[in-house]
C-alpha cells in the first residue's frame, strides 16, 4: 500500500485503561528496540509448516521489489534488504512438511540469531489479534440495508510527511520520514450525518452500523449478499482524524467494568443499549473508506497476510518483512462451549502495521477468518515475549539456487 493500513485494532484501544503504569521511558528508536534475550525460551513452533512457507514467500515478494542496498535496523545491527532475503530465500527452500520443532528451530538458528523486543513501558509484550469480518450488505440500498459504506473521496489530500519533519518526528521509520499523511477530514459524525451524500462513493449498504464499526476496526473483511454470494473489501483510506477508543470511554462512564471488557462485551452493551449507539461509534472520529478486493486480506507491505503467521507492529521500531518468533496464549472454543486458553508459540512474519499499533511492547497477531479467529481477535491481551530473528553475518550466498517464490492464490 502507499499508505500505511490503519489497523484501529480494537484490544489496545479497548483495554489501554487496564495496562500496567508505566515505569520507564518508551522506547522511541529502532536501535533500542531489539535486546538479548532475557531468558531461554523453549522454541517450539505449533503451526503447520505450509502456511509458514506461505508467509515466507509473501516477504520474499515484497523483499525482491525493494533496493538490495535499503538497510533494516535490528537494534545494534543493520542488515541490507540483500541479506534478510538471501537468509529467507535459504529457510523458504529447505521448509519441509515433515520438519519437528526441534528442527525447525535448529534450521532457522544456522541462518539467524535471536534479539528480543525490548518490551513497551512495563518492559512486557502484549498480545492482541485480529480478523477478518463478515457481515451483512447489498450493492443496493433498501430499507434494510441503509447503512453506506464509502470508498474513499476524490478531495480527500495526503501530504508527504518531508515538510512536517518537526510536527510528526513520531511517523519517523528506521531513521527516515516514510509515508504520507492525511489532512484531516469530515469526521465519523460529520459522515453519518450526510457529508457525503449524493456523490456516488457508496461501494455497498450494511444492514448493521456496529458490524462496519468493528469491519472498519480490523481494516478488511467480507460482505455477505442478500443472494448468499460474497465480495471481499478492504482498507482504502482514512478520514485522517485520530483514533479514539470507544471501549475506554464506556469504561471511563462506568458502562462495562475494565476487566470484562472485550470486543464481545462490547458488542453486548450496543445491542443492549441502540440509544447509546450513534454516541458511543461517533466518539470514535477515525473513519476507514474501502475498496473492493480480489485477493486474500492485504498487509501494510501490499501483500496477503497469512492467518496465524502474519504479525503487525510498530513500523518505525521493526524491520518489515522480517522473520520473528511469539511467545503467548490464546483462547480456544471447546467442544462444550466453554474457553480455554492454549499456548501460542510459532515464527511469524512481520507483515502489517497499524495505527493503534505503538511501541516495542504491541503485538498483533492476524487470525484470518471464522469463529475461532473472532474469538481470538475479540479476547486476546495476553502478555508475552517477541523475538526478532535477525540474519547472520558472512552468509550471503544462497545454500541453493533460489526457486521461483509464488505464494499460492
Amino acid at each position: 500500500m502507499r499508505h500505511l493500513r490503519i489497523l484501529l485494532l480494537s484490544a489496545l484501544g479497548l483495554l489501554a485503561s487496564a495496562c500496567p503504569s508505566p515505569s520507564r521511558a518508551p522506547v522511541t528508536r529502532p536501535e533500542d528496540a531489539l535486546v538479548g534475550l532475557s531468558r531461554k525460551m523453549e522454541p517450539r513452533d505449533d503451526g503447520d509448516v505450509a502456511s509458514l512457507r506461505t508467509a515466507v514467500a509473501e516477504s520474499l515478494v515484497w523483499l525482491r521489489s525493494r533496493p538490495a542496498d535499503h538497510r533494516f535496523i535490528y537494534g545494534a545491527r543493520q542488515v541490507s534488504i540483500a541479506e534478510l532475503r538471501t537468509a529467507l530465500e535459504r529457510l523458504h527452500a529447505r521448509l519441509r512438511e515433515d520438519l519437528t520443532p526441534e528442527a525447525l528451530w535448529a534450521l532457522v538458528l544456522e541462518d539467524f540469531e535471536p534479539l528480543e523486543a525490548a518490551g513497551g513501558e512495563d518492559g512486557q509484550v502484549l498480545f492482541t489479534g485480529y480478523y477478518e469480518p463478515t457481515i451483512e450488505a447489498s450493492l443496493t440500498r433498501t430499507d434494510v440495508y441503509n447503512v453506506p459504506i464509502h470508498g474513499p473521496p476524490s478531495d480527500l489530500i495526503e501530504v508527504p510527511l518531508e515538510p512536517f519533519a518537526e510536527r510528526f518526528k513520531s511517523e519517523r521509520v528506521f531513521g527516515r520520514l516514510d509515508g504520507r499523511k492525511v489532512v484531516p477530514y469530515w469526521s465519523r459524525g460529520d459522515i453519518r450525518g450526510g457529508r457525503l451524500s449524493g456523490r456516488k462513493l457508496e461501494l455497498a449498504w450494511a444492514k448493521d452500523p456496529v458490524a462496519l464499526f468493528f469491519l472498519e476496526v480490523q481494516g478488511s473483511g467480507s460482505l455477505l449478499l442478500p443472494d448468499g454470494s460474497r465480495r471481499r473489501i478492504g482498507y482504502a483510506a482514512s478520514n485522517g482524524k485520530p483514533y479514539r477508543s470507544i471501549g475506554s470511554l464506556l469504561i471511563q462512564e462506568g458502562a462495562i467494568p475494565k476487566e470484562e471488557m472485550s470486543m464481545q462485551a462490547l458488542r453486548a452493551w450496543l445491542a443492549a443499549n441502540p440509544q447509546q449507539c450513534h454516541r458511543v461509534l461517533d466518539h470514535n472520529e477515525s473513519y476507514v473508506f474501502f475498496r473492493f478486493l480480489n485477493t486474500a486480506s492485504v498487509g501494510s507491505l501490499g501483500r496477503p497476510v497469512t492467518a496465524g503467521r502474519s504479525i503487525a507492529t510498530d513500523a518505525r521500531l521493526f524491520p518489515k518483512g522480517g522473520l520473528a518468533f511469539i511467545h503467548t496464549e490464546r483462547p480456544v472454543r471447546m467442544a462444550d462451549g466453554s474457553v480455554q486458553w492454549k499456548p501460542l508459540s510459532r515464527f511469524v512474519l512481520n507483515q502489517d502495521t497499524g495505527g493503534a499499533i505503538r511501541g516495542a511492547g504491541r503485538v498483533d497477531v492476524f487470525w484470518g477468518a471464522g469463529p475461532q479467529a473472532e474469538l481470538a481477535a475479540g479476547m486476546m491481551k495476553q502478555k508475552g515475549r517477541l523475538l526478532f530473528l535477525v540474519p547472520r553475518p558472512g552468509r550471503a550466498a544462497p545454500l541453493v539456487a533460489p526457486v521461483p517464490v509464488t505464494p499460492p492464490k
